[in-house]
């Protein structure tokens, strides 16, 4: 069965990255979740995608200020129009519960440590994955048991090296570099495809008939839709 990931939760329907988005996608029959992290000043791992705080602080003197320099609390007083805010990746697996698979993103530098503390403290099925292929491989020493995943956008001659350099599982590639000889040549290594981002029902039929493993999308409602969920 392929696997349907709700990229950033249930984000055609709530705010992308927050409680709701991500509860909203366990409402719609997601198998797992993607989400994305940075660490605050404090070393709190938080759910945001970029790396300047997004919302409307509680003190305006905090507007545009990057994640990495703020505290928890002042990340909290960020809310976005629906009211809610950035949640720490511990709200994150509280809602989760391990009813779906928690797909992590390392976005900021120093963040595969204190995210596999998280996950381990959590203990239910997840894994990382990062475009920075660094932090997968030290993710690979710091927490073997945690799988791997690393993110790709081009197109390689081998499809499974980047699994084979960092220890990783997952290859994360872009929907339209995905065809079914690559999909065979990470198979062959032990590997698994999870494509990003499906959004479209020719799409993803395509992608299912190349036999990926995982879809991240937008849409979690189309997705079974197409698959017959």
């Amino acid at each position: 069965m392929i696997d349907i990931i709700a990229h950033r939760g249930a984000s055609r329907e709530a705010t992308e990255n927050t409680l709701p988005a991500f509860q909203r996608a366990l409402d719609l029959g997601a198998d797992g979740v993607e989400l994305d992290v940075h660490c605050t000043a404090d070393d709190t791992v938080v759910v945001q995608h970029d790396a300047a705080a997004r919302g409307i602080p509680g003190d305006a003197a905090l507007a545009g200020r990057l994640i990495a320099t703020l505290t928890t609390a002042e990340l909290a007083s960020f809310r976005f129009p629906d009211g809610s805010s950035a949640p720490t990746l511990d709200d994150v697996a509280q809602v989760l519960r391990a009813r779906a698979t928690l797909y992590v993103e390392l976005k900021g530098l120093g963040t595969a440590a204190p995210t596999l503390k998280a996950l381990r403290r959590y203990g239910g099925p997840c894994a990382i994955h990062s475009f920075d292929h660094r932090m997968i491989a030290d993710g690979a020493a710091y927490a073997p048991e945690i799988p791997r995943g690393v993110l790709e956008v081009s197109r390689h001659l081998d499809p499974a090296a980047s699994l084979r350099d960092t220890s990783a599982r997952d290859l994360w590639q872009l929907a339209e570099f995905v065809d079914e000889t690559l999909v065979r040549a990470v198979h062959a290594a032990g590997g698994r495809v999870i494509a990003w981002t499906a959004n479209d029902a020719a799409g993803i039929e395509r992608l299912a008939a190349c036999g990926v493993d995982g879809l991240c999308t937008d849409d979690v409602r189309l997705a079974r839709q197409v698959l017959g969920r």
